[in-house]
């Protein structure tokens, strides 16, 4: 179109008066530097192109498996069991291991039960006629056949005789076992006598 109107303005003179009247030098070079930028936006224009055509591609790959899985329930009862099983599993084993070990479960030794019938330690004679009292603690070994294996004494009546009296007390006695998680377990047990004199 520019080559007609050129050739146009040629022949009817247009050309030779529009020279006179405006000054040609500025005019033609702002007139030729506007299609030079014309020409460089084209060639960025391809690269993006192919970009866009990859991601595509991709996007028909995800909607592909969802179909599937709907499509798999609807038909067969069997089909939805085998897609429900796998996601439950592992939301109990993550649960699991969120929650902390429960402490093992302890009973301790007794020795006051009925059925043991321990008898009242004998007071020493020698003790009532000195007006002797006083608390003697012994820790007894109990094992798991209710039998003291040994005894050590841990707070003192203040008189030996009372404490050596106690001590074959604790001694001869029967105890119910002390239990971990239900299983019989050798275990220390505290056994108190108050030794008191009564008027």
């Amino acid at each position: 179109g520019l080559h007609v109107g050129f050739i146009w303005a040629l022949q009817s003179g247009l050309l030779m008066r529009a020279a006179e009247v405006i000054v040609p030098a500025e005019i033609l070079v702002q007139f030729v530097d506007p299609p030079a930028p014309k020409v460089e936006p084209v060639p960025p224009a391809p690269p993006t192109l192919p970009v866009q055509k990859k991601p595509v591609a991709k996007a028909p790959v995800q909607p592909a498996p969802q179909p599937l899985a709907i499509t798999d329930p609807t038909p067969s009862p069997n089909a939805p069991t085998g897609v429900v099983t796998p996601p439950l599993p592992p939301a109990p084993v993550a649960v699991a291991p969120a929650a902390p070990p429960a402490p093992p479960a302890v009973q301790l030794p007794s020795s006051d039960a009925d059925y043991l019938q321990n008898p009242k330690p004998p007071y020493p004679i020698l003790s009532k006629r000195m007006n002797e009292q006083g608390k003697a603690v012994h820790r007894v070994w109990i094992g798991i056949d209710g039998k003291p294996q040994r005894a050590e004494l841990v707070t003192s009546s203040g008189f030996p005789r009372l404490d050596k009296a106690a001590y074959d007390a604790v001694m001869s006695w029967r105890y119910v076992p002390g239990k971990r998680n239900g299983v019989p377990e050798t275990m220390p047990f505290l056994v108190p006598i108050d030794w008191t004199l009564k008027d």
